[in-house]
């Protein structure tokens, strides 16, 4: 006769699960706007790659990889109705792993960034104090279906970018860096809210009120393609007031390729969105890069 036994209690997380819980393919897209400051600021990096290196590794796995780990900690309730499985719910990362996890690296973030001088620094303070005000009570900003979106769009596009041309450029960057970076922030509003279509029930139940549980899918991802297109489209005006055509045809192609791909899209919202952050956001950060370059040309 056997006797059925159960599986030990884990005491300590399973570093694949560590790995999944700071979530790896969310580094890109910080990461990505940091090199985008860098090239916008119109500085050589060469005798200083050694920032660019770190500001990118700060901006990915650092500062984002935190962020992720907040947010699931925050989350670890929501997550049990939407994807049990998750590192925190399943158990993998037990009792208040999760949390250690997110403080330390929130400490590690800050030392970091001491290395990127006080503009960089500055950013990393407001980075992590975002990450906490977006996941953690009291503030818990991602209740918002408008203020958490847009404090995400603004830390993974708009915060990135500002620091990347700060740092290289050892002082504040010039006033089309900031605008343009502050419009793909704004665009990156309308990423995020097809990003919350994968929480939908979860949220419902659980009061947090993102734009598709506020407006329904449909609505919510017409809004969503709308905020994202507009400031595109005031780029490419822009880029062309500042003498810098041929970047702005190429960004008005890109984002006529959005428009085929949002076509797509709004025949059916939430089983399509997961689809559309592969394909329509590839062209959105693509034309951010375009738009970096113009502006060495706008600013030298």
């Amino acid at each position: 006769m056997s006797i059925a036994t159960s599986a030990p209690i884990r005491r300590l997380p399973d570093p694949a699960a560590a790995l999944q819980l700071v979530k790896p393919i969310t580094w890109f897209p910080p990461m990505w706007a940091y090199l985008c400051g860098v090239v916008s600021s119109g500085t050589a990096p060469a005798g200083n790659w050694h920032l660019v290196v770190l500001g990118v590794v700060l901006a990915g796995p650092i500062v984002c990889g935190m962020s992720q780990a907040a947010n699931d900690w925050c989350d670890r309730h929501v997550d049990a109705i939407n994807e049990p499985n998750r590192p925190i719910p399943s158990g993998r990362i037990p009792g208040r792993w999760g949390l250690w996890i997110a403080l330390s690296m929130s400490a590690v973030s800050l030392v970091v960034g001491w290395q990127l001088g006080p503009w960089g620094f500055g950013a990393t303070v407001l980075g992590v104090a975002a990450a906490w005000a977006y996941s953690a009570e009291p503030v818990r900003l991602k209740r918002s279906g408008w203020w958490g979106p847009g404090l995400v769009g603004l830390c993974y596009e708009g915060l990135p970018w500002f620091t990347g041309a700060a740092v290289l450029s050892a002082g504040a960057p010039a006033w089309p860096v900031i605008i343009i970076a502050a419009l793909y922030a704004l665009g990156a509003h309308g990423i995020m809210t097809l990003n919350d279509f994968k929480a939908l029930e979860g949220d419902r139940q659980t009061g947090v009120n993102s734009l598709p549980v506020t407006l329904g899918p449909e609505k919510a991802a017409l809004l969503a393609c709308a905020i994202m297109a507009v400031p595109q489209a005031v780029v490419v005006a822009l880029l062309m007031f500042w003498n810098a055509p041929w970047h702005a045809v190429a960004i008005l192609g890109l984002l006529a390729l959005q428009f085929a791909a949002m076509r797509v899209l709004l025949r059916d919202p939430k089983g399509r969105a997961p689809w559309y952050n592969a394909t329509g956001v590839t062209l959105y950060v693509a034309g951010m890069m375009v738009a970096a370059f113009a502006l060495r040309g706008v600013t030298g």
